[in-house]
This record gives structure tokens, C-alpha cells and sequence, in this order.
């Protein structure tokens, strides 16, 4: 097929969406619809309110919220401004978005109250930064823990101390023409930095991916065109949160293609049935097994209530995969391979693959992606079906990481390529398959979670003196964190307590589900370093003696 690119600011993909389907749904939630026009109005108004809060071109703006309406409200605001969209993982506990709201060097964060029942962020802002307890109701704010921060404003929701509430943000927005924001938004460039996007790496802290407008507009429109069969009106159903890179991909193809965007404020299997349902939804994107499950699971559900689905965007084990193409033959599978770093999907099923190639690979490079596997030892490239490091390069690379140009420098090389730290294993047609991580990652249900950030929080509890986190298989979610702790002698800290000590303090997914004491004399060592090899096994051991 003929490829041609296109590549937009991201604000100008919802403008262009208004003009062209004002009427058509943009946004579906169980129980909030919004226009392409309702939403580029909200997005105008939420423009001219962080304006008239002194936010100009170039400034870092945070989203703090669950998938809702002002989640893109929010969004395409920010992009309109000629500004840096930060989307916060909605899971970061104190420690974790307080080290993020300083090092991005947010202005402004943006909150709702909408599923304030089930996590109330202006909680966990206040825990975050407890400077907020001496704000003053109405002033910018002056906070010791992030000084750069002079408003949190909540787009849905009451005023309170440190939070600017949305009478007050929307009479301020008032005082701003929208004509001006039409301004504005003419002069972003393609190769502006779009977001910051902050994803788990090998260090302690996360580290905040700069994506541009180009890689993630071109990048997310060419994969819906180029692999993804596409009717008249196309409508996606994505229940994966939208601070992600995995659902923003999908939600920024939607809206440009003038799609339908429907999901939710959290997964529940049968309000997503009803949903698609209702919507005649066209593609699915679950992703992952327990999602697929849990839609497939839902009391009354039936193969023809997928009926009107064409495509399924989801990854797993290859008999699982088979068994979801069975079921909905119609739907063409599409299996992928992304990281934040590379703007979402560098890789996906192309469109004539066969099932079997689906099910049981990651796809070829997108057009416009080139990418190496490697010898990890000696840096030449491994002969075909030989695993590798995987190295891509290409448009929807990052700028970099922010504030950290020796990370950067470790990871982009001065060819350009990415060294993923993936690795992988390349076939003669190009198709490329995963095979485990060359860092010291885990995968927790489809989040990255490094050992080292969870070994370095242990550590700040008084009583442990060396913790070694691993990874523990999990038929739910991939695997799950486990931690071999040293505690200080006299200590009689129990697990219970070192689990409690993380509960809320950092991502839930990051909690270790089991803690096992280990003395100085008992760490298995290779050379000067403890052997995590060993402790795999040993882990192994235990699971064996426990069946």
C-alpha cells in the first residue's frame, strides 16, 4: 500500500475534527456525551482560564484525573496554549508525584473530583505537598516542595486551600478572548515539545520522556490508517487510562480520524458491555488478558455483542490470542510492540498478516521506524532469529529525557538509535517477538516497574538495611513484585509492616505482595553483587514447596 504521512499539532487535530463532524459524538462515557463542538468548546474555555492564570507558550501543565471529560478537556487545552501537556500517572502516591510536580516544573495542575470516591486527589496532593495546608484561598501559591507550581485548579470541583475551584477558573477565562487562543495555537510547530511523559526506567525516579508534535500526531494517525481497517465512522473502545501512552495513542487516532472515543472513569466489565453495545463500537483495544476477560466474563455477554467489532488491539499469550480470534472471526487481531520513549507503538501487525503471525509476534516496524537487533555484549547486529537488544530509531523518537541529558545520552546513541534495553528476536519477513528485558524491569499488568525504585523506598523505612525486589509470575497481571529485606539487628518489624509502609506511599502496583527476611550472611552473592538469579530461583523453590 501507498504510505503518505500526516502530521498535525495536537490541538489542531480536535479543531479540525470540530469544523469537519461538529455534531458527531467525540467523547462517550456511561453517563457523559460530548460533541466534536462541545469539546473543542470546553477545550477553548479551559485555554482561556489557565491564560488568565498567567500560563504562556512553553509551560508545563500537569493532569491529575482519572479518563473523564475534562481529562481531554484539560488535554487539549494545554496544546492549543502552545504548551507542555504532563500527564500524572492517577497511581502515584505522595512521594512519587511530588518528585514529578517538582522536576517537571509544573505551573499549573489541573484536578477533577469525578471519581472522587474512589481516589481523591485533592487528598493526595495535600500528603504530596503538604505546603498547601498554609495556602491561602484565592493566591497563587508558594510552595517550598515545588516552586515552580502557582495553581491547582479543579475543572470539576469546589474551591478549598491551595485549590482554585472551577467558578473561579471559568469567570477568570472571561478575560481572555478566545480569539487570542486562536492566535496562539497558529504558531505551534511540529517539532515543538507536545508532553512530558514520565515512565519508570532503571533509576530511582521516573524519568519524563519529551514527545513532540510530530511523533505523536503522525505516529498515532499513520498506525489507525496503516494497520488498522478502518470503516466510515470508526469507534474506539479503550478502557486503559488516558495518562498512558498504550490509550492516548488511541484517543489521539480517534479524534483525528473523527472517530468516537468511548471509555470510562475505570474498568467494569459490564458497563464496558453496555457500551459497546450501545456505540456499535468498530475496534476494541482491552490489551491486555484480564481485561479481554473481564469484558468476555460479563453476565450476559455473547460472541454477537461483538458483532459490529472489526478490529482488537491485544497482546498475550498465543493460545489466548487464538482463542479471542476464534471466538470473533470477523475482527482482524492486532498485536504491537511500544514504549513512551517511541511515542506509543513502533511496531504492529501489518494488514495482511496471517492469524498465526498475530497471534504469536509483535508485528514489523511501522512505516517511517527503522530498527536493529543487536549482540548486547558486543553491539553488532545479531544474525535474523537471534535474540537481541532491540534498537529502533525514527520520527516518534523523543527529544530526550528532561533534565537529564546523561540518561539521554545512554539511551539514544549519536546514530540516532534508541537502545530499548528490550530484548528481542528479528524473523527473515521482519516481524519481531519479544523476549524478556536486559534491565532489571518488571511488568506488573502492563506497567513497568523497576526493581530499583521499589528496593530504594524500602530502604528509606528506619529498620531495613538492603532490600532485593524481583518479580513473582502472576496469572492476572504478568507478575507482580516480591522483596528480600535485610532489617537492622534488633529490629521486629514484621511483613505486614513493610507492606503497610508502602500502602498509599507508593503505586499500588509497586507494593511487594511478599517480604522475606534475609540475614547479612544468607544474600547469595555473584562477585561484589547480590545474586538475583539465585533469588529467582529460590523463589522458584518456595512456589514448588508451597503446590
Amino acid at each position: 500500500m501507498t504510505v503518505f504521512s500526516e502530521a498535525v499539532p495536537l490541538g489542531d487535530l480536535l479543531v479540525r475534527g470540530a469544523a469537519r463532524h461538529p455534531d458527531r459524538v467525540a467523547l462517550a462515557f456511561p453517563d457523559h456525551e460530548l460533541t466534536y463542538a462541545q469539546l473543542l468548546s470546553g477545550a477553548v474555555l479551559t485555554a482561556r482560564g489557565l491564560h488568565a492564570l498567567g500560563v504562556r507558550r512553553g509551560d508545563h501543565v500537569g493532569l491529575l484525573m482519572p479518563n473523564s471529560p475534562e481529562f481531554l478537556e484539560g488535554y487539549f487545552a494545554i496544546t492549543l496554549l502552545g504548551c507542555v501537556v504532563v500527564p500524572l500517572n492517577a497511581r502515584y502516591r505522595s512521594s512519587e508525584l511530588a518528585y514529578v510536580i517538582d522536576h517537571a516544573r509544573l505551573r499549573v495542575v489541573l484536578v477533577t473530583d469525578r471519581n472522587s470516591e474512589r481516589c481523591d486527589f485533592r487528598a493526595i496532593l495535600s500528603e504530596s505537598l503538604p505546603s498547601l495546608a498554609d495556602a491561602v484561598v484565592g493566591a497563587p501559591l508558594d510552595l517550598s516542595e515545588a516552586q515552580n507550581l502557582t495553581h491547582i485548579v479543579m475543572l470539576r470541583g469546589a474551591e478549598s486551600p491551595g485549590f482554585v475551584g472551577q467558578d473561579r477558573f471559568f469567570a477568570a477565562a472571561a478575560g481572555t478572548p478566545a480569539e487570542l487562543i486562536e492566535a496562539i495555537r497558529s504558531t505551534v510547530r511540529l517539532r515543538d515539545v507536545a508532553m512530558l511523559l514520565y515512565t519508570s526506567g532503571t533509576t530511582a525516579h521516573p524519568k519524563g520522556c519529551l514527545i513532540s508534535h510530530e511523533g505523536i500526531s503522525r505516529g498515532s494517525l499513520g498506525r489507525m490508517r496503516q494497520n488498522v481497517p478502518l470503516v466510515d465512522h470508526n469507534v474506539y473502545w479503550c478502557p486503559g487510562p488516558l495518562f498512558h501512552i498504550a490509550a492516548m495513542q488511541v484517543m489521539l487516532g480517534s479524534i483525528g480520524l473523527g472517530g468516537t472515543f468511548v471509555s470510562d472513569t475505570y474498568f467494569d466489565g459490564p458497563r464496558a458491555l453496555e457500551q459497546i453495545r450501545q456505540y456499535r463500537v468498530t475496534s476494541l483495544w482491552p490489551w491486555f488478558q484480564a481485561i479481554m476477560n473481564g469484558l468476555t466474563t460479563a453476565p450476559g455477554f455473547s460472541p454477537d455483542d461483538l458483532a459490529t467489532v472489526t478490529s482488537i488491539s491485544l497482546i498475550g499469550p498465543p493460545s489466548f490470542l487464538r482463542d479471542v480470534q476464534a471466538m470473533v472471526p470477523q475482527a482482524t487481531h492486532i498485536n504491537g510492540s511500544g514504549m513512551s520513549e517511541l511515542s506509543g507503538y513502533y511496531a504492529m501487525s501489518p494488514l495482511d498478516d496471517s492469524a498465526e503471525m498475530r497471534a504469536t509476534t509483535g508485528g514489523k516496524p511501522v512505516s517511517g521506524v527503522e530498527v536493529r537487533i543487536i549482540d548486547p555484549e558486543t553491539g553488532i547486529d545479531a544474525p535474523r532469529g537471534t535474540i537481541g537488544e532491540i534498537l529502533v530509531r525514527g520520527y516518534l523518537l523523543m527529544e530526550g529525557y528532561y533534565r537529564d541529558p546523561d540518561k539521554t545520552a545512554e539511551a539514544i546513541d549519536a546514530d540516532g538509535w534508541l537502545h530499548t534495553g528490550d530484548l528481542y528476536v528479528q524473523d527473515e519477513d521482519g516481524h519481531i517477538t519479544y523476549e524478556g528485558r536486559l534491565k532489571d524491569m518488571l511488568k506488573v499488568g502492563g506497567e513497568n516497574v523497576p526493581a530499583i525504585e521499589v528496593e530504594a523506598f524500602l530502604c528509606t523505612h528506619p529498620s531495613v538495611m538492603l532490600a532485593e525486589v524481583i518479580g513473582r509470575p502472576d496469572e492476572r497481571l504478568d507478575e507482580v513484585p516480591v522483596a528480600f529485606v535485610e532489617i537492622a539487628a534488633g529490629s521486629a518489624v514484621t511483613e505486614n509492616d513493610l507492606i503497610d509502609f508502602c500502602r498509599g506511599r507508593i503505586a499500588s502496583f509497586k507494593v511487594p505482595r511478599a517480604i522475606f527476611f534475609k540475614t547479612a550472611s544468607e544474600w547469595p552473592m555473584s562477585a561484589t553483587k547480590i545474586n538475583k538469579v539465585a533469588l529467582r530461583r529460590e523463589l522458584g523453590e518456595m512456589a514448588l514447596h508451597d503446590a
